[in-house]
């Protein structure tokens, strides 16, 4: 019978899942796998699993009940075995491995930054500052702009868009980077001018949130900066 797991731990680890349920319509039993001093929280795999709100939300849940109660290896939503047994053979090829991991995770916890500036304030902030952007723009509004002069006007925003959101990402990494321990960074976007997930000393947890807070006084009006955690080790797994 296939199984849902959800994490990997350590035998030792309290292993308290009473307040939690697992995925699927009607929940089945969270156990443990043994296998090689390792334990894998699992359930009944749902004959229908979906990406739905509910079973990503139970995935997490049990993910961050097993967290607050010691190190883990938080699986990726949806990671279903063929049976029990497939689930041992990986603990006991991977044992080594898996607590290496697990000791290098203990005590450290992830943050996740996004960083989202407001396209009409950047807007508004080019036709200000910029002398060539204002004289296009008030050209074309005056009714003299040429298609030319739209043309450029377009490239002009657009450089200037993306140089000030990769300005504004660089200055966020620099200045949330003295308190981490790793990082895993995804490409800027038209989204967000920043998104990265830090590994963090718990230690130092409170330390990195009040730097959060200042990066985002510091970075203005328009600008928004959304920090999330501590949060179980997703990204360093």
């Amino acid at each position: 019978m296939s199984v849902y797991v959800y994490a990997i731990t350590k035998e030792a680890h309290p292993l308290g899942l009473d307040d939690v349920r697992g995925v699927g319509e009607d929940p089945a039993e969270l156990r443990t796998v043994n296998s090689a001093g390792l334990a894998a929280v699992v359930s009944e795999a749902p004959e229908v699993l979906s990406v739905s709100r509910r079973d990503v939300e139970a995935h997490h849940e049990v993910q961050e009940q097993l967290w607050s109660d010691g190190t883990i290896l938080p699986l990726s939503f949806g990671f279903v075995a063929e049976d029990e047994s497939a689930v041992e053979a990986l603990l006991r090829e991977r044992a080594e491995a898996y607590a290496q991991r697990l000791d290098e995770l203990t005590g450290r916890a992830e943050f996740n930054v996004k960083g989202v500036a407001d396209e009409d304030a950047l807007l508004r902030a080019i036709l200000t500052e910029s002398p060539q952007a204002r004289e296009l723009n008030e050209t074309i509004r005056e009714g003299g702009g040429t298609y030319e002069d739209r043309l450029a006007l377009g490239e002009l925003v657009a450089g200037e868009v993306q140089a000030r959101q990769q300005a504004l990402g660089e200055e966020a990494l620099a200045a949330l980077r003295p308190y981490i321990l790793a990082e895993q960074l995804s490409p800027p976007s038209q989204q967000y001018f920043v998104n990265a997930s830090f590994l963090v000393d718990s230690e130092r947890s409170e330390e990195f949130a009040e730097a959060g807070g200042e990066l985002a006084e510091a970075l203005g009006e328009g600008v928004e900066l959304r920090l999330r955690g501590p949060l179980p080790p997703y990204s360093f797994v």
